[in-house]
């Protein structure tokens, strides 16, 4: 069994489900999690920040319920209004990312979502996404180089596909996969209590489909 990770780099609800994926992760150190970036941002709907008039007022609703901070910076980026989110950016760079240290896939998901919603950093910006590496511990110059790769690309569009193949229509989404079957624990926001329940019961139903030959 293992659990997925559906979210998007530039999706301030994935930003607040940050302390409960590090909560679940730290309750269930033998889940290996998948991460996989959903397209939230792209094509049209990569557009200026001003457009999303509803982004101060959910930000002040993420906080309330989840208790996370949106930084200085980024605060500047919303008062100025012209910054423009583009996922498929910020999914290459998670792409490049995760390939260099797969087992901390989570932890560099969050540093991500750190950097922008933290520091105001753009996801679309190299330098970013090496600053992320180096403070990971990882090399700098080799994700830099993975950035520009055409690899980068392909791995994100196929993080979107996989997203749309799993039915994540909105984001954050948290899912337990056991073979074929697959279990939706969470979708927007949840507390680690309740996906502790859903991951006992998927795990009892399925020590009762083997129990039954199924």
């Amino acid at each position: 069994m293992k659990l997925v990770y559906v979210f998007d780099a530039y999706c301030g609800w994935s930003y607040g489900f940050a302390p409960t994926m590090a909560e679940v992760t730290l309750r269930h150190p033998e889940l290996p999690v998948e991460v996989v970036s959903g397209g939230l941002f792209t094509g049209p709907r990569a557009v200026p920040i001003r457009e999303f008039g509803y982004v101060q007022g959910a930000n002040a609703k993420i906080s309330e319920l989840t208790g996370v901070v949106f930084g200085a910076g980024y605060e500047r980026l919303i008062t100025d209004g012209s910054f423009v989110m583009d996922s498929l950016d910020a999914a290459r760079g998670m792409a490049v990312l995760r390939q260099a240290a797969p087992e901390r896939a989570v932890e560099l998901a969050m540093a991500t979502q750190a950097a922008f919603y933290q520091d105001g950093l753009s996801l679309s910006d190299p330098d970013t996404f090496t600053r992320i590496a180096t403070a990971a511990g990882l090399d700098p110059v080799e994700a830099g180089a993975a950035l520009t790769a055409p690899a980068a690309r392909r791995a994100a569009e196929a993080d979107f596909r996989r997203a749309a193949a799993l039915g994540a229509k909105a984001y954050p989404a948290l899912l337990a996969q056991d073979g074929d079957r697959t279990e939706v624990l969470a979708v927007g926001h949840a507390h680690p209590d309740m996906i502790d329940t859903l991951l006992e019961q998927f795990g009892s139903a399925r020590t009762r489909s083997a129990a039954s030959g199924r």
